[in-house]
């Protein structure tokens, strides 16, 4: 097919043990899905429907990156979470069959222009300024189900320059990746490449450049960036 302008380069990040990358279609995430964020930010906590926001495929940033510190903002900060990634589409998939469309399992980093983020919810506007700029989607490798297995317990941390910042673990998820899929595919067909973040523990804080930020969750790895200088 022609185009009358060049086509945009494919977003992808790597796969574990593999050559072949994951081609990144949507990023879906998760609005406060750990209690304990819930309240730092807060909000209560009781498990009231889950929402959802979406990042742009192109502001994924890879492992081991160097992330410019971004402009408009004087409150940069991190997110640690687990991402989904959805390998057989579907629209209204039942609970029970929701993870045999999970083709793996990432270690992410949600960047955050906080400061941007509350203006926002003040006025009652979406939160894309905050959420979705560029380099705010850091994805580590895919980790393929059939090597891990299907993550539903186990320790998901954040590290800032070596000081631990956020400590949690999967299972206190308010909604489940099973829940999550059923439910976010009641609103739209879900599709192969697609990625889900699903929400981040207690202990967010503000990221200044030259601080390198960890992110470590059981049976994934690490997840290392590092914050740069402003562009």
């Amino acid at each position: 097919m022609d185009y009358v302008i060049p086509e945009p380069d494919r977003p992808s990040v790597a796969v574990a043990g593999q050559q072949a990358r994951w081609p990144v279609r949507r990023i879906f995430c998760v609005g406060r899905n750990y209690a304990a964020h819930a309240r730092e930010m807060g909000k209560d906590p009781d498990r009231e429907p889950p929402f959802f926001f979406t990042k742009p495929a192109d502001a994924v940033v890879e492992a081991d990156a160097t992330v410019p510190y971004p402009p408009q903002t004087q409150d940069l900060q991190f997110e640690a979470e687990l991402v989904v990634a959805i390998g057989t589409g579907g629209r209204d998939i039942p609970e029970d069959r929701a993870l045999d469309h999970v083709w793996g399992y990432a270690c992410g980093n949600d960047l955050t222009r906080r400061d941007l983020q509350q203006v926002a919810k003040d006025m009652g506007r979406p939160w894309d300024w905050g959420k979705a700029f560029d380099g705010s989607a850091v994805i580590g490798p895919v980790h393929e189900v059939a090597r891990v297995g299907h993550l539903q317990s186990g320790s998901i941390t954040l590290t800032q320059s070596g000081e631990v910042r956020q400590r949690g673990d999967l299972a206190d998820m308010i909604w489940s990746v099973p829940e999550v899929i059923a439910i976010l595919s009641q609103s739209m067909a879900l599709v192969p490449g697609d990625l889900v973040m699903t929400g981040t523990p207690a202990g967010v804080g503000p990221t200044l450049a030259g601080d390198v930020l960890e992110v470590a969750i059981d049976g994934l790895g690490k997840l290392r960036t590092t914050i740069g200088a402003p562009l």
